[in-house]
């Protein structure tokens, strides 16, 4: 589920508090959680609605300047049902206070290593050398640093996707680069291996 800026940030300010989508089924779930550039969106109720019995206040909520635009931006039916998603709120996302903290306690370096062991049983180095490899060429395209390491792009993003959960690397419009952690982390897996 993608938000343009403006919603994004009538979420923040909250006068956008609903959304509709058109989906053979929610890609969201009530109650989760949907990352975005501007904190994390909280998730409140899903549920199926019908097109005809959408009000103006409806598209004011989901802001639309009118019942008609909300109504165009879902199209004609066409068999999928319309889901009406409560917006409850964006926190903060905890990744971004991780990601500045270089200083990491022996407790978080013990969970790193058990981490990239677990992970690392079939291909050992393999993390750090994704570390390595966009510590060396930040903002260069996921498919390229895949090509580099020899694995496929969907699962090097996959892979990255997992580093960024530790707040290791931020993800650029192209790219990818390794946050003040990250770079600690790599520093440190150089001098232990």
């Amino acid at each position: 589920m993608l938000f343009k800026q403006a919603i994004l940030d009538g979420i923040a300010a909250g006068i956008v508090t609903l959304a509709f989508r058109r989906w053979k089924r929610p890609t969201v779930k009530a109650g989760g959680r949907l990352r975005t550039s501007v904190g994390v969106v909280r998730i409140g109720a899903i549920a199926p609605c019908d097109p005809a019995g959408l009000t103006e206040a409806d598209a004011a909520a989901a802001r639309f300047p009118s019942l008609a635009a909300l109504r165009e931006m879902l199209g004609p039916g066409n068999g999928d049902p319309v889901y009406r998603i409560v917006l409850a709120g964006i926190e903060p996302d905890e990744r971004v206070a991780k990601r500045e903290n270089a200083e990491l306690s022996d407790a978080e370096w013990r969970d790193l290593r058990a981490r990239f062991d677990r992970w690392e049983k079939t291909a050992p180095g393999y993390f750090p050398s994704i570390l390595r490899a966009i510590g060396e060429r930040p903002a260069v395209a996921a498919v390229e640093l895949a090509a580099a390491l020899g694995v496929e792009k969907l699962k090097f993003k996959q892979d990255v996707r997992k580093l960024k959960e530790l707040g290791l690397t931020e993800s650029l419009d192209v790219g990818y680069r390794l946050s003040s952690r990250g770079e600690a982390v790599r520093k440190w897996l150089g001098e232990a291996r």
